[in-house]
């Protein structure tokens, strides 16, 4: 990846970055395209790597999982956390899959089975109208009800990824508070020495053929509340799959969010 000028890649709480502070989070990509936006809940400042890429959209992956459980919830297709949908019998790749699960171990462990179930239930006219309620992405939930999300048809900036997870957070989305504090709870969380941090991984193929990754997610320390969304591309899903997991935690730590 070509390094860009410091003002333009990094404009972070009205600080100026050093060219070794630029290199320092570039190089943490390995040359892969990707993007990071940090918001300050308590300053409203945002910090963005890569500024045009985060109002780029892309599938969402397993992030859609957020909003998917709050869909579920309102609906009543799930009940509450310990709503249980049974495994289908089919033997998947993922071993964690292949048994029945509930709203919590789903989250946890990414169980897509278990929310193509729920979109089903739920269906078309009602996955929609959450959709266009949540102003989420391109709003697009293409032809498969139980794949849209991870088909190309529902598409999101990490910039949008942002604005829903404002909402989510402060409780301005039009849900109930028990839905938001269900999804809260339930969010796989990892515990730091000052700071928590409470995220969805995603991934997926895109239309090119090549993959993405995705932590969408919030961090809470006793500076206060920071969203945050990653995304990047790859050549295979393992290869993405271990540039999210490391990179965005990489770049909290540099700036002093996650200690």
């Amino acid at each position: 990846m070509k390094a860009l000028p410091v003002v333009i890649l990094f404009v972070c709480f009205n600080l100026v970055f050093s060219q070794s502070d630029s290199q320092y989070i570039e190089n943490l990509f390995q040359n892969h395209k990707g993007a990071f936006v940090l918001f300050d809940m308590t300053n409203g400042k945002y910090f963005r790597y890569n500024e045009k890429r985060c109002a780029e959209r892309f599938l969402p992956a397993s992030t859609f999982k957020i909003p998917n459980s709050l869909i579920g919830l309102e609906t009543g297709v799930i009940l509450d956390e310990n709503f249980i949908i049974k495994w289908d019998g089919k033997e998947r790749g993922i071993q964690e899959w292949n048994r029945d699960h509930n709203l919590a171990s789903a989250i946890k462990f990414s169980v897509v089975p278990y929310y193509q179930e729920l979109a089903r239930r739920v269906g078309r006219e009602k996955e929609q109208e959450y959709v266009n309620l949540f102003n989420y992405g391109n709003m697009k939930i293409g032809y498969r009800i139980d794949m849209f999300w991870l088909d190309n048809s529902l598409k999101i900036s990490a910039d949008e990824q942002i604005e829903f997870m404002r909402k989510f957070y402060n409780y301005k989305l039009p849900v109930s508070k028990r839905s938001i504090d269900i999804v809260k709870n339930i969010l796989p969380k990892e515990e730091f020495s000052k700071s928590v941090v409470k995220a969805k991984t995603g991934g997926a193929q895109k239309e090119d053929g090549t993959s993405i990754g995705w932590l969408v997610g919030y961090v809470e320390n006793e500076k206060g509340v920071y969203l945050f969304a990653f995304n990047v591309d790859g050549n295979s899903f393992d290869e993405i799959r271990k540039l999210r997991d490391t990179v965005p935690k990489e770049i909290l730590k540099y700036l002093k969010v996650i200690e």
